[in-house]
């Protein structure tokens, strides 16, 4: 019975690395293509919040946005990708959410801190299986 649990314990682990790196790799694809698209409405957002060059930065946190979510979604280079966009969904904490933020409750009701979070989960346990890390990583070590 018990051996039976962590069997399917063991294969919820690997759906869940997918089901994350997938989602969130979803999520800053929509939202860097958003950004994108819409990038004088973004600068002048930036603008607003007194972010530094927001004609340098808006383009920027766009196309790291759509590329590191591309990059995760398909498990590339996960652990590195990540880094960046967690110091993107911090700034966006601090600049644009900070001012909802009252108690932890609030803070962990704010989406760019549960994204910042499975970012950071994703930098210490890698992408999982289904990525190209994963592929590219065995392959490497099998031919040694």
């Amino acid at each position: 019975m018990i051996r039976t649990l962590y069997h399917w314990a063991g294969l919820f682990r690997n759906t869940a690395f997918v089901l994350t790196r997938v989602c969130i790799g979803w999520v800053f694809i929509q939202s860097g293509w958003g950004k994108l698209n819409n990038l004088e409405k973004i600068v002048g957002f930036f603008t607003s919040l007194g972010i530094p060059m927001p004609q340098v930065q808006a383009p920027m946190v766009a196309l790291i946005e759509f590329i590191g979510g591309l990059l995760i979604l398909v498990g590339f280079a996960t652990r590195v990708t990540a880094i960046p966009l967690i110091v993107i969904m911090m700034v966006a904490l601090k600049t644009a959410h900070w001012g909802d933020v009252k108690t932890f409750g609030d803070l962990f009701g704010q989406d760019v801190f549960l994204y910042a979070l499975l970012l950071i989960w994703l930098v210490g346990h890698g992408p999982g299986p289904l990525s190209v890390d994963q592929f590219t990583l065995e392959k490497k070590y099998r031919a040694r």
